[in-house]
């Protein structure tokens, strides 16, 4: 059973740089394709980066663009968010969420396209 566990996320200053982290289990990441949401207070939820089945595949929000880098490492089966230059209008609630169903270079942003979530983890810009 596919299963995902978040971890990161916290406090920092504008400006500042954190890592979220996505463990996955059930399923090897290579036959994944996960993506990174965030809902912040009063919005939608967005979606804000994808990894694909394929390394070289990567799809990011344009208001994350340049400044986030989504990424995996297939030993330790675990997905991450590096995010940098943060923002106070990347306060939200990050989420993770997998496909295993989804075709080769295919990575969307769309939260229909995803069944299996993360619990979600908090971070928050100072400014």
């Amino acid at each position: 059973q596919l299963h995902l566990v978040q971890s990161g996320g916290g406090l920092v200053q504008s400006g500042g740089s954190l890592r979220l982290s996505c463990a996955v289990s059930g399923f090897t990441l290579n036959r994944l394709v996960i993506s990174w949401f965030r809902k912040a207070p009063g919005k939608e939820r967005e979606g804000v980066s994808c990894i694909g089945n394929s390394d070289d595949i990567t799809a990011y929000a344009g208001s994350v663009k340049g400044r986030f880098t989504v990424s995996r490492d297939l030993v330790e089966n675990t997905v991450y968010l590096q995010m940098n230059s943060l923002k106070a209008d990347d306060t939200a609630v990050y989420y993770c969420a997998a496909n295993e169903e989804l075709p080769p270079r295919y990575c969307p942003l769309t939260e229909f396209e995803f069944g299996a979530w993360g619990q979600g983890t908090q971070v928050t810009v100072s400014s």
